[in-house]
This record gives C-alpha cells, sequence and structure tokens, in this order.
C-alpha cells in the first residue's frame, strides 16, 4: 500500500454497506478490482470453518513441545553432570544444604530456556512482521503454511537430537530455523488478519473470540495429555506428534482454506517496505488532520490497553502452578491438573459471555465487565488460602479473556482492509513481548513479597488492570457522545 493510498477510520465507527460487501465474500473479500481472481483451495470443508483448525493445531504443537523441551533440557543436563536427585526424589526431600550439582543443573537448565527464548523472540520479531506485511499483498495462505512448516522443521530437528543425543546447542538451532519462517507468531497474524478480511465490523469480536478459544482448548489438551505421554513413552513419541500435528496445520492451510485477499504477482518478500508499513500504522498522517490524530491515538491507546492485559494474564499465569504446590494449599499433581483445566475452560466462559452479552452492550462495556472479571478473581486468589477458595478466584476469571477479543477487533476496525497482516504482525509481537516482560516482572515480585504477602503478585495484577479500564471506558464514553452528537444532528 502506497502511503498516497491512506484512509482515516474513526475508532469504532458504524458499520457500513461495504463492510458487508467485503465479508459477504468468502473468497478475495479485498478484491482490487472486478476482475480481480484468486484460486480457490483444491478442496472445500465441509465444514464451516476457515482457519480454526489451523490455529488448534498449531498451537497443540506448541502447547505440547514447550514444557517437554524444559523437561528435556533438565534431563540431558542432569545426564551430562552425573546427577540423579530427580530419579531418586532427593531433589524434592531433602532438608539439608542445596546440591551443588542440583544448583548447577538448575542454573545451566534456566541458561539454555533463556537463550531459546530469547533468540527466538528477537528473529522472530523481524521475521513475523515481514511475514504479516507481505501476507496484505501475498496472500495469507503463504503465510499459514510457510510458518507452519517452520515449526514442523524445528520439530524434525528436536527429534535428531533427542535420537542422536545431540549437544543441546542443536535445539537452539532448530528454534531459529522455525524463527525465520515467523515462528507462531506468524501463524497467529495470519489466522487474526483471515478472520478480519472475512467478517463484517458487527461479528468482527465473535470472531476473533472463536480463534481465542481454539488456542485455549489446543493449550488444555496439550498440557493433559502431554506429562502422561512423556512419563509412559518418553519425548521421542510426542515429538513425532509435534511434527504431525505442524504438517497437518500446513496441509489443511494448503487444501482447504480459501484465500482472504487477491495475490500481487510482483509482491517481493524480501524489502524493507513490509516492516515500514508496520511502523506507518502508528505514525501515519490521515488526509483530515483530526481524524488522523484520533486513529493514531486509538491505536497507541488500544495497543497499551492490550500489553497491560496480556502481561497480567501471562504473568499470574507462570505463578499459578508454584502457589498452588507451597503453603498453605499444597496441592498434589491432581489438584493442580484440575486447576489448569478450572483456567482453560475460561476459553470457552468468555466466548459465551462474550456472545451474550453482545446482545445488549457495545463491546467496550463487554471488555470493562471481563476486566473487572479478572480483577475480582486475582483479588481472591491472592488471599486463598483454601482450595475452596482458590476455586472461587477461578470461577470469578470466568470472563476474563473477553477483553483482548475485544481489543484485537478494535485495533483491526482502525486501520484499512489491506493493512490487517501488518497490523496483527504487530500485535502477535505485541504479545511476546508480554511474555517476556511477564516472565521477569511477576517471577521477580513473587520471592520479593513473600515475607508481607504471598499473593502480592496476583494483588498487583488486579491493580494494573485499572489502565486499560480507565482508558477502555473513556473511549467507549468519547465514542458514545459522538454517536449521540452525529445523530443529534441527523434528526
Amino acid at each position: 500500500m502506497d502511503d498516497s493510498d491512506t484512509r482515516a477510520i474513526l475508532p469504532d465507527e458504524e458499520e457500513s454497506p461495504e463492510d458487508n460487501s467485503i465479508a459477504s465474500k468468502c473468497c478475495c473479500p479485498m478484491s482490487m478490482g472486478d476482475n480481480a481472481v484468486c484460486s480457490p483451495p483444491p478442496y472445500s470443508c465441509p465444514l464451516s470453518v476457515s482457519v480454526e483448525p489451523v490455529l488448534f493445531l498449531s498451537m497443540f504443537s506448541l502447547g505440547l513441545q514447550i514444557p517437554l523441551c524444559t523437561q528435556y533440557l533438565w534431563d540431558r543436563i542432569s545426564e551430562d553432570l552425573g546427577y540423579n536427585g530427580t530419579d531418586t526424589g532427593k531433589c524434592a526431600n531433602h532438608t539439608g544444604p542445596v546440591d551443588p550439582l542440583e544448583k548447577e543443573v538448575e542454573t545451566q537448565t534456566a541458561h539454555w530456556n533463556l537463550y531459546i527464548n530469547l533468540g527466538a523472540f528477537f528473529i522472530s520479531l523481524f521475521s513475523s512482521t515481514l511475514f504479516g506485511s507481505w501476507s496484505d499483498r501475498a496472500g495469507r495462505r503463504p503465510v499459514l503454511i510457510i510458518s507452519n512448516l517452520g515449526l514442523a522443521t524445528q520439530a524434525a530437528l528436536y527429534l535428531l537430537v533427542f535420537y542422536l543425543k545431540l549437544p543441546v546447542a542443536w535445539l537452539l538451532a532448530g528454534r531459529l530455523c522455525s524463527s525465520l519462517t515467523g515462528d507462531f507468531n506468524a501463524t497467529l497474524a495470519g489466522c487474526f488478519a483471515y478472520v478480519a478480511d472475512t467478517s463484517d465490523r458487527g461479528s468482527r469480536t465473535f470472531r476473533v473470540a472463536i480463534l481465542e478459544a481454539c488456542i485455549g482448548l489446543a493449550g488444555m489438551f496439550a498440557s493433559l495429555i502431554g506429562g502422561p505421554w512423556r512419563r509412559a513413552q518418553g519425548y521421542i513419541n510426542p515429538f513425532w506428534m509435534v511434527l504431525a500435528t505442524s504438517l497437518a496445520s500446513a496441509l489443511y492451510a494448503f487444501l482447504f482454506v480459501p484465500e482472504s485477499v487477491v495475490p500481487d504477482p510482483e509482491a517481493r518478500l524480501l524489502t524493507t517496505k513490509h516492516h515500514r508499513a508496520v511502523v506507518r500504522l502508528y505514525t501515519r498522517k490521515g488526509p483530515e488532520e483530526e481524524k488522523g490524530r484520533l486513529r493514531r491515538l486509538h491505536l497507541w491507546l488500544y495497543s497499551l490497553c492490550f500489553f497491560v492485559v496480556v502481561t497480567v494474564h501471562f504473568g499470574s499465569r507462570n505463578l499459578y502452578v508454584l502457589y498452588e504446590l507451597s503453603a498453605p494449599l499444597c496441592w498434589g499433581p491432581e489438584m493442580i491438573g484440575y486447576g489448569s483445566a478450572a483456567q482453560h475452560l475460561t476459553y470457552l466462559s468468555s466466548l459465551a459471555g462474550l456472545k451474550g452479552l453482545q446482545r445488549c452492550l457495545d463491546d467496550s462495556w463487554v471488555a470493562l465487565l471481563g476486566l473487572l472479571s479478572n480483577a475480582c478473581g486475582l483479588l481472591v486468589i491472592s488471599l486463598a488460602d483454601t482450595t475452596a477458595l482458590m476455586f472461587t478466584g477461578y470461577g470469578l476469571c470466568f470472563l476474563a479473556l473477553i477483553p483482548t477479543s475485544v481489543l484485537r477487533s478494535k485495533l483491526s476496525k482502525l486501520v484499512d482492509p489491506s493493512e490487517q497482516g501488518a497490523l496483527f504482525a504487530s500485535v502477535a509481537c505485541v504479545e511476546g513481548l508480554c511474555s517476556m516482560v511477564a516472565s521477569g516482572l511477576f517471577n521477580s515480585l513473587y520471592p520479593a513479597t513473600l515475607h508481607f504477602m504471598k499473593g502480592f503478585p496476583f494483588l498487583f495484577g488486579a491493580l494494573l488492570l485499572t489502565l486499560p479500564a480507565g482508558i477502555i471506558g473513556t473511549l467507549g464514553c468519547q465514542q458514545r457522545r459522538r454517536n449521540t452528537d452525529n445523530s443529534a444532528e441527523a434528526s
């Protein structure tokens, strides 16, 4: 898209006839002309789904491999250093000084995890924005196929490490291969941009919520089967499943997903134009100065809200198991499994709640109810000293994931149809940054506040949510006032 091709969009503007015509087309809704044609996929899916299976399979693959990779690092480093505390149970039951070997294993495992995650993050920060913006011109399907083939390549390299007992540095090589093809961030960007292409403004929030529910369900299934499968059969068979699901996701995108944009045969991948397009989203001035200023301001504010909400979500999730293992809850593996299932059920309850609340409330107020649900749940969890109170906190979070769906939808409505890929690539990068910030902030806060309040990080998260609540509420009131003024002028 050229710099001159700009259209200032007021936040949350009413659905137009053009939006309906776009959503009514199942193939190439972003047509660049009446004679533009894009070829359908080889087969049509009998179910009324589009990219949902792609995201589900990709997330299942990712959710299965991440904890297994950490456990493999621990086992391999323990074997290399001659430490057998995990096998004897000594690491869990000893009361004397910490075994120096155990400390060394823990340190090296943490370091390799850091190297792998940081290497993947910085490379995918570049590649996912590249592929996301490229998909605005080349099409969504190529990005979905390439990113999943990259995840399959990573799984294949991991299997080589397991079979040949290669040095653990090869795990980093596999992760970098996946990052070069956009990693899971490119899949996220492609799927959410596809939904934005094929939905009208009224249904977009719910369509986005369906995709987020796919992420939650896939993560739940992966977490339920990953640990027992590893104990029963080791690492190799689960990683064959990781490889198979990544390939299945790429194959499904190739065979069944209709293209949602008209591919430009002259679109090049390796050009700085794609990264400039991402920067231009947040800096571009529209043809009307006031509308352009509002658009940029709302993009920045909603992105800030998204960053805070997702950081709190990731940070609290990182601490739940540690919080449950220790006194006064002292949960065992079975209760921790029930707690994990309760967390993942939030994806379904948020989806159902969003569908019901949209019948009587605007998206902004639905998001505020979601933030209130999340804050109340975290507040109760911060004070939980019994199992019943802990599950009460999980129950109060039943609408906690609504705000992310609403914010993705609002951001999508602020940009042109030809910029959806660039937008969701930047959102995926923000999500990756949230994971890094949340891990450092909440994992540092937890031990630092144990002496006066064990659940303080959850209380801190609840307080942080007041920032996005204030921003969303203020922008919602401004939009309502603007709509009222427009109605008065029209009458």
